[in-house]
């Protein structure tokens, strides 16, 4: 069978015209878009990413940032990049992101220079986001969050501190880890409270006596003597009772919890202030 032939010939020469205008298209479609960053040495995108960080524009400043450490692969520049990279994402409140840029700075940069720096930031991006749930979602309630923010911070600080006890960022990681502990302890007893007022005794002086076993210096190690032995005397475990009250009295002998004051309801004091 002979083939199909159009009945319209369309001339050989708006034929090529056509063809070439297709090409154009085409070719126009495959182009990924003009590279910002085209021509600028490592040392200029690092400047530029710098003002950008100065001026808040950390999306543009993390762009370049991932450039620079691409380019300068292996060099100082590339590690300080790294480390603004990890702190731009967290400015970008991508804590993900930011902890897996410090965590792999951590990993293949051992003895850098800056590493007790990494140490630091690694600590404070978990320390702010354990802070933005004290003061966001303050109407949750605080036996359903997860405090493993709280101790990876404190863990990234004492790695700062024990191995770089000089540092001048160690100062700083000192208050935060005591920051940190107080916290703990107040959740814990936080939790003891909420068991202890919902008739849960069991769980009440179970969670109390983690707190003062983890925490025995935290300002609320008081209270969660005071819960032990409320729990117990609910019980009736008296000597256990006895045994929490002895503690609870030789430790605070002048605490308002001796005087036989209940377990602060929640309203009576916000969960977080725990000084």
């Amino acid at each position: 069978m002979p083939p199909i032939r159009s009945r319209t010939r369309v001339p050989s020469r708006l034929a090529a015209t056509l063809i070439a205008a297709a090409a154009v298209v085409l070719g126009s479609g495959c182009t990924t878009g003009k590279d910002e960053f085209a021509g600028r040495s490592a040392e200029k995108l690092y400047a530029d990413a710098r003002a950008d960080m100065l001026s808040g524009s950390y999306e543009q400043a993390a762009k370049a940032l991932e450039r620079v450490e691409g380019l300068g692969a292996g060099t100082l520049l590339s590690q300080q990049a790294q480390l603004d990279l990890a702190y731009t994402r967290w400015k970008m409140n991508d804590r993900p992101q930011a902890l897996a840029t410090i965590d792999r700075f951590i990993k293949f940069n051992p003895s850098s220079p800056a590493l007790d720096y990494a140490l630091y930031l690694r600590g404070v991006i978990n320390f702010n986001d354990n802070l933005g749930l004290f003061g966001s979602l303050g109407g949750q309630d605080l036996s359903e969050r997860d405090q493993q923010a709280s101790r990876d911070a404190w863990q990234a600080f004492k790695q700062l501190v024990d191995q770089f006890p000089a540092s001048r960022y160690a100062a700083d990681a000192r208050l935060r880890m005591d920051y940190i502990v107080n916290a703990l302890a107040a959740y814990e007893v936080h939790v003891a409270r909420y068991y202890f007022n919902r008739g849960a005794y069991v769980a009440a002086a179970n969670r109390a006596q983690q707190a003062v076993a983890q925490y025995p210096q935290a300002p609320t190690i008081e209270e969660a003597l005071h819960i032990m032995v409320r729990s117990y005397d609910k019980l009736q475990l008296v000597t256990l009772r006895d045994d929490a009250e002895r503690v609870l009295r030789a430790n605070y002998p002048e605490s308002r919890f001796i005087a036989g004051a209940k377990p602060q309801a929640d309203a009576a004091r916000p969960w977080w202030r725990f000084w």
